[in-house]
């Protein structure tokens, strides 16, 4: 992940970098973020953190996720994404129930009474659910204090414009200005 941050105060640069950084990876969003521009200025005070995806988020399926081999009424499935193994799991309790799913492994189970094309095509994560939170772990590593944010999204860049006071046109201007030179626009 590229990171760029601009500040009035130059001294809180490079730990307001760390601190992203090991946020975005706490939260394990790092490896789905190309680039990110962080703007502070505290003395307006204004706080815009864009961020470029690597791709857009999409809905998931667990064809996408793992690998589904047919044998008789009786699917065998293996995870190839551990992100996923809980909500592969969830899911398929939620549509064929607890006695009929088998896990041998963390990463392999077995589904009786099933065929493979309807559980490839079963969502597991929305696109929609995925950007919020990405969003939302955009909103964790602002200050605190934040009480005022606009959110600008377009395809795989999100820019979060925010202050402590009112919401001002010029503020709105400067994030606005940030994503499109993050959307590569500008």
């Amino acid at each position: 992940m590229d990171i760029e941050v601009e500040s009035t105060e130059q001294y809180g640069i490079d730990s307001y970098k760390a601190l992203f950084e090991e946020i975005m990876s706490d939260i394990g969003k790092a490896a789905l973020i190309d680039k990110a521009k962080l703007v502070l200025d505290p003395h307006r005070p204004l706080f815009i953190f864009s961020i470029r995806l690597r791709s857009e988020p999409a809905s998931k399926k667990i064809g996408d996720v793992a690998n589904i081999r047919s044998e008789g009424n009786n699917v065998h499935i293996t995870t190839t994404d551990e992100r996923y193994a809980p909500d592969i799991l969830s899911q398929l309790w939620k549509v064929y129930g607890r006695g009929a799913v088998v896990q041998q492994t963390r990463f392999d189970m077995d589904v009786k009474g099933a065929k493979g094309d309807v559980i490839s095509s079963m969502i597991i994560a929305s696109g929609e659910e995925s950007m919020k939170e990405i969003v939302g772990s955009l909103w964790r590593t602002m200050p605190e204090g934040i009480k005022n944010r606009h959110t600008y999204i377009d395809g795989p860049v999100v820019t979060v414009v925010a202050t402590e006071e009112i919401l001002l046109k010029d503020m709105l201007e400067d994030g606005l200005k940030v994503h499109k030179e993050m959307r590569g626009v500008v």
